[in-house]
C-alpha cells in the first residue's frame, strides 16, 4: 500500500519476511510487536535493535488495557494466553510509555491510546509538538487599493500568508519571496508598513496575540519531555521566542506559571467559568474540537496535559474539562453533525492526578444515551452552529428541551417526543398531525 503511495518502505518479519534486510530509515514502525514478546529482556532488544535503525523517528504501537477481551485468560508471566494458545500483553498507557523512555533514554510522544512517537530527530520533535498547538488563522483583507501593492503583489500576497502563519516577520528562510521583496523595497519591515497601510492594523495585533498564546501552549507542554536548550530548537521558534516573549528563560517562566496552574482547580474552574464557548453545568465544561483553540491558554494546556497522556482518541468529537477534578474526559458521537439528537459510542476519561485512563464503551448498548443542544458546544464561527441552535430554540419554545444535565436514552426520548405532540426532521422540529399545536406547524 505504502509503495503505491510512493513512498519508499521495507519490511522484515521474523516468521512471515525473514529474508528482507533490515536498513536504516528515517521512519521505523514497530507494531504490536513486543506485546506478543513473552521474554521482557528481548522485547527491549527488539526495541533497541529498532531504535538503531531509526534516523528521525520510531513509531512503537503495541497492546492496551481496554483493548483487553472481558473474559478471564490463563495469566502467562506478565501477561495472558489467548484462547489460540499464543502470548498476548496488554500494556496501561504510563505503563508502556515508561518501558520505551527507560529501554531507549528519551522522550515516548503519546500519538494515541497504545500508540508512542520517540523522535531521535530533536528539531523534528519539537517542531512537531509545537505545530499541534499553532492554530491556523485567515490572512487579514485589504481595506484599500494602493498602488504600489498592486504592482508588487506577486511577492506581497506570499509575504502577508507568512506574516500570517508566523505573527512576525518572517526569516530569509521561512519566505521563498525574501530576496525579490529586499530588492524592490529595500527591507521586509519597509515592505511590511506597505502592507499595515492597505490593511486594518487590529487583525495584525490579534494574530500577534494568538501566536504568542499557542507559544506559551508548548513552552508549558514541553516541560513534560525536558525542555530542551533553545540551540535545540528549530530556528523558526528561537525567532518566535525573541519576537513575542523576549527571550528564552523569560519564556520558560511565563510558560511554567501556565502550568503549574493547571493543576490548581480554583484557577480551572474560574477559567471555566470566564470561557466563552463551550456547554458549562455543575461540574465541567465541555466543548466541541472545533472550540479548543478558542479557549485561553490556561485551559489548553489543563486539555495538553491529558493528550499528552492519551493521545488523540479516535473519533472523539466533544472535550469535558472537570473542573474541580483535574480529570478530562473525550466522547465520540459518531453522528454528530448529522442527527439532531446523536447517541454516545465512546468515552475516555484521563485522570490527571492518578494517572489513570477508564474507557466506557457504549457501542454495544441497546439503547444508548443522547446528546441535545448541540450549538452550544460549537464556537461562534462554526458553519452548523445556526442550524443547531435553531433546533434548540424550536425545542425551547415547546417545552421540551432538556436541561443540559438530563439524561435521554433513545427510547425514552423517542416516547417523550411522541407524548409531547412532536417529531423530528433532520435538524426540524414538527407538529405530529391530531395535536393541539398542529397548526403550528415546523416551530
Amino acid at each position: 500500500m505504502l509503495s503505491d503511495m510512493s513512498i519508499q518502505s521495507a519490511g522484515w518479519d521474523p516468521v512471515h519476511r525473514p529474508d528482507s534486510d533490515r536498513q536504516p530509515a528515517d521512519v521505523v514502525n514497530l507494531g504490536y510487536v513486543i506485546n506478543v514478546i513473552e521474554d521482557p529482556h528481548e522485547r527491549q532488544e527488539v526495541l533497541r535493535k529498532a531504535w538503531d535503525l531509526c534516523n528521525r523517528v520510531l513509531t512503537v504501537a503495541a497492546q492496551v488495557e481496554f483493548a483487553a477481551p472481558d473474559k478471564v485468560q490463563a495469566v502467562h508471566g506478565d501477561g495472558i494466553l489467548t484462547s489460540r494458545g499464543t502470548f498476548q500483553k496488554y500494556y496501561n498507557q504510563y505503563e508502556l510509555r515508561d518501558l520505551l523512555q527507560t529501554v531507549l533514554e528519551t522522550d515516548a510522544l503519546s500519538a494515541a491510546p497504545g500508540v508512542f512517537y520517540i523522535f531521535k530527530d530533536e528539531e523534528a520533535k519539537q517542531q512537531f509538538v509545537a505545530n499541534k498547538y499553532h492554530r491556523r488563522l485567515s490572512v487579514p483583507q485589504r481595506r484599500m487599493s494602493e498602488v504600489l501593492f498592486e504592482q508588487n503583489k506577486d511577492v506581497l500576497e506570499p509575504f502577508m500568508v507568512a506574516l500570517t502563519q508566523y505573527g512576525r516577520i518572517p526569516g530569509p528562510e521561512e519566505l521563498a519571496e525574501s530576496a525579490a521583496i529586499e530588492e524592490r523595497f529595500g527591507s521586509l519591515i519597509k515592505a511590511y508598513r506597505l502592507v499595515q497601510k492597505v490593511t486594518d492594523e487590529e487583525p495584525w495585533k490579534q494574530i500577534a496575540q494568538r501566536r504568542t498564546e499557542d507559544l506559551l501552549v508548548y513552552l508549558a507542554l514541553a516541560r513534560f519531555r525536558r525542555r530542551p536548550p533553545i540551540v535545540k530548537l528549530p530556528l523558526t521558534i528561537q525567532r518566535d521566542i525573541k519576537a513575542f516573549l523576549g527571550g528564552y528563560p523569560a519564556a520558560c517562566e511565563k510558560a511554567d506559571e501556565l502550568l503549574f496552574l493547571a493543576g490548581n482547580a480554583k484557577a480551572i474552574d474560574a477559567a471555566c467559568q470566564r470561557s466563552t464557548v463551550g456547554q458549562l453545568i455543575e461540574n465541567a465544561l465541555t466543548v466541541h474540537e472545533s472550540a479548543l483553540d478558542s479557549l485561553e491558554p490556561l485551559l489548553r494546556i489543563y486539555e495538553g496535559c491529558a493528550r499528552a497522556l492519551v493521545g488523540n482518541i479516535e473519533g472523539a468529537n466533544l472535550i469535558k474539562l472537570h473542573r474541580f477534578s483535574g480529570k478530562v474526559s473525550y466522547i465520540a458521537y459518531p453522528d454528530f453533525e448529522k442527527d439532531p439528537c446523536p447517541a454516545i459510542q465512546l468515552r475516555v476519561k484521563v485522570s490527571l492526578r492518578s494517572l489513570g485512563i477508564d474507557v466506557f464503551d457504549y457501542s454495544a448498548w441497546p439503547d444508548p444515551p443522547l446528546l441535545f443542544r448541540k450549538d452550544e458546544f460549537l464556537p461562534a464561527d462554526h458553519s452548523q452552529k445556526p442550524l443547531f441552535d435553531r433546533l434548540s430554540r424550536q425545542m425551547e419554545r415547546a417545552g421540551i428541551l432538556p436541561a443540559a444535565e438530563d439524561r435521554f436514552t433513545k427510547a425514552k426520548w423517542s416516547e417523550f417526543l411522541q407524548r409531547s405532540g412532536y417529531s423530528l426532521k433532520g435538524h426540524r422540529l414538527l407538529s405530529l398531525p391530531g395535536t393541539s399545536h398542529e397548526n403550528k406547524g415546523d416551530l
